[in-house]
């Protein structure tokens, strides 16, 4: 069934992980108001720039809307008289620059629409909502029983995946939720391939994987029902949200940060790695562990959107893991991906910063053990440990799970063999961008030493010394010449033809290098 066009041959998808940077590089002042004018650059890349206009009018727009986050950002106050003075310019230039700064680096609101919308109006001009409405409601012409209740506006970070609460119009008090997201720059799988695997999903029966009630796609995007949790999700327990609000909003500031108890992280944990074994004995790549996309129902953790590797989504964390060469495959992603979650489980919050050069006291010292084996600096330059090994550690080992469902998910040969090979394109992609962070980082690295005070001083005493031998060589050189045209004087007679004349000495004989 299609029920949304296929996407213009040729078409560039965004990686929207990656990092957007933006600085100020000059301000002009018109008749009433000052412009901006910004730089923002996607990656590393330099040639990936480009400039943006904005006036403070708008920088104050975009805090205004970024308010549901619940953070106090540092945005330069307004002033009504002398906002044209050159002094008050250059020092708010420097307070706008600091909100920049601030916004880009955070990691939710780096990845929010507002934020991307601001920086790139290019890339983030359409309404993706109004995208998925069209698609959704194209898709329900063929399908009557299902019906829209309300969107769910921003319950997720992608830009580009939409949510709906769903209900079945004979069983009108069910709730259910429907997802609906476009292709990403990983997807590899052939049309006929993607369209088979998502309606495989349905069939999957773990008790760790939260059950797809229905699945349909495309040649351009995927739309999954699955039931609505009340309960919400292992990052709504965590963070005390509601699952209905905003990302932004349940996420950016907690009011109170406390971890869950050590019986909870054990076994959630336990129940977390024994699925994500699961898929990768299955050769089914997953890459996308976080707290939002774990469920619970009752005691059980339950894992979401087996749907994105498929679609080719970046992974909410991959702007962490590709600063890391070790980290290159989808199951030392998966890995990586549960110290993160593993902490937040322990701390309430995120780490601040990774790799993590210490770690603050926590309910076992088990858990630091499994933290500092996925989260630390040895462990991000040298690599993962398997899940396998998780399982083995001292604050998993131990712990009994009761649950008799039978794991379920038959995916045949050849699919089987489209998904391995999917898998290593998405790998090679990883490789490829961490080789260049890589490259980039040492040359940055190279560049700023050669720019420090000490190499300066250094590069001054070189070249006084140089300049020294030069002049010495220099005298050298003059005194020679002088001594050979007192030894040709004394030989005048002869005539200025005859061989036996001095030849004029070569300049390579005086060369000092």
């Amino acid at each position: 069934m299609a029920f949304m066009e296929k996407p213009p041959a040729g078409k560039v998808l965004l990686d929207d992980t990656v990092p957007l940077t933006a600085a100020i590089e000059a301000s002009q002042s018109l008749q009433s108001h000052t412009e901006y004018i910004i730089r923002v650059q996607r990656g590393i890349s330099v040639e990936n720039s480009w400039q943006i206009v904005r006036r403070y009018s708008d920088f104050d727009l975009l805090n205004n809307s970024l308010q549901i986050a619940g953070l106090s950002l540092p945005l330069p106050p307004k002033k009504l008289i002398g906002n044209m003075d050159r002094e008050f310019i250059a020092e708010r230039q420097k307070g706008l620059q600091n909100y920049l700064n601030v916004i880009t680096t955070n990691h939710i609101l780096s990845n929010c629409e507002l934020v991307k919308k601001f920086l790139d109006p290019n890339n983030y001009s359409a309404s993706y909502t109004e995208i998925a409405l069209q698609q959704v409601s194209m898709f329900f012409r063929s399908e009557p029983k299902w019906e829209v209740v309300e969107p769910l506006k921003d319950i997720g970070w992608r830009i580009r995946k939409k949510y709906f609460l769903m209900k079945i119009k004979n069983q009108p008090k069910e709730r259910l939720v429907l997802s609906w997201a476009d292709l990403g720059p990983d997807k590899y799988l052939s049309d006929k391939d993607f369209q088979c695997l998502i309606k495989l999903l349905p069939s999957c029966l773990h008790p760790y994987i939260y059950r797809v009630t229905f699945a349909t796609a495309n040649e351009s995007s995927a739309l999954l029902i699955r039931m609505f949790n009340e309960k919400g999700t292992l990052k709504d327990l965590i963070y005390k949200a509601k699952p209905k609000d905003p990302f932004l909003r349940k996420y950016c500031n907690p009011k109170k940060i406390q971890g869950l108890e050590l019986q909870q992280i054990k076994t959630y944990g336990r129940q977390i790695l024994e699925v994500l074994k699961f898929l990768h004995d299955k050769g089914f790549p997953y890459g996308h562990l976080h707290a939002s996309n774990v469920m619970l129902e009752g005691d059980a953790c339950r894992l979401l959107d087996l749907e994105n590797s498929l679609l080719g989504l970046p992974s909410f964390y991959r702007s962490y893991f590709s600063q890391f060469r070790k980290i290159n495959t989808l199951e030392s992603v998966d890995v990586h991906c549960f110290g993160h979650l593993l902490y937040e489980m322990t701390y309430g919050r995120p780490p601040d910063s990774v790799p993590v050069d210490s770690f603050p006291p926590a309910p076992s010292m088990a858990v630091v053990a499994v933290l500092e084996s996925t989260l630390s600096c040895e462990a991000c330059k040298n690599g993962m440990p398997t899940v396998s090994r998780l399982l083995q550690m001292p604050l998993f080992s131990d712990v009994l799970l009761t649950t008799t469902e039978k794991p379920q998910f038959k995916i045949p040969t050849k699919l089987k063999e489209a998904l391995r090979i999917a898998k290593e394109c998405i790998e090679k992609r990883l490789i490829e961008e961490q080789k260049q962070i890589h490259q980039h980082r040492r040359l940055t690295r190279a560049q700023s030493h050669h720019g420090s005070e000490e190499e300066r001083k250094k590069r001054k005493i070189l070249a006084r010394k140089k300049s020294k031998r030069s002049a010495i060589e220099n005298s050298e050189e003059n005194s020679a010449k002088y001594s050979n045209s007192n030894n040709s004087g004394s030989g005048a007679s002869s005539p200025l033809t005859s061989p036996s004349s001095p030849t004029p000495p070569s300049t390579a004989e005086h060369a000092p290098f």
